[in-house]
């Protein structure tokens, strides 16, 4: 009955990296293609340096430093996966720039790759931002166009 007042809480998302915004499903990897981790984008990025795209607390930073994970007040839940078969390197040409319990704020620096080595590695550094919680994305930029970290690329709304 009270459905009518109650508020959705809405998160922008900005894009971490300045670079190619694409669908998700145009990665070249199944397991982020076909959304089985969750729906979201991904970035073909022109400088190997990564943004948090909302305000949080880190969540998770993965021992293999290829992922970090950011969840919002609200409870929404964002993972950035750097790269494609970056697990494997076990954090070589990876740099985290933050912890597990951070707060971070939109537009702070996460982490950065090294250029030379994962080019020398043959490495795909196309970055997926999936969508880990129960919300849904109410809207979504247009893909494939050139972005910064200050363009909004999708709206989260918590479910």
């Amino acid at each position: 009955m009270f459905k009518l007042f109650k508020k959705e809480k809405s998160q922008n998302v900005y894009s971490p990296m300045n670079g190619k915004y694409v669908a998700l499903e145009n990665v070249k990897d199944e397991v982020f293609a076909s959304k089985m981790m969750g729906d979201g984008f991904a970035i073909e990025p022109d400088e190997l340096k990564i943004f948090a795209p909302l305000n949080g607390k880190v969540s998770m930073v993965a021992k293999t430093k290829h992922a970090i994970g950011i969840t919002t007040n609200d409870g929404i839940e964002l993972l950035i996966h750097f790269g494609l078969d970056t697990v494997a390197l076990n954090g070589e040409g990876m740099n985290v720039l933050v912890n597990e319990g951070d707060e971070v704020v939109r537009g702070m620096q996460l982490m950065e790759g090294d250029a030379n080595f994962l080019k020398q590695k043959q490495i795909d550094v196309t970055t997926m931002v999936i969508l880990m919680s129960e919300s849904k994305i109410s809207k979504r930029l247009e893909t494939d166009k050139n972005v910064s970290i200050d363009d909004v690329i999708m709206v989260c709304d918590k479910k």
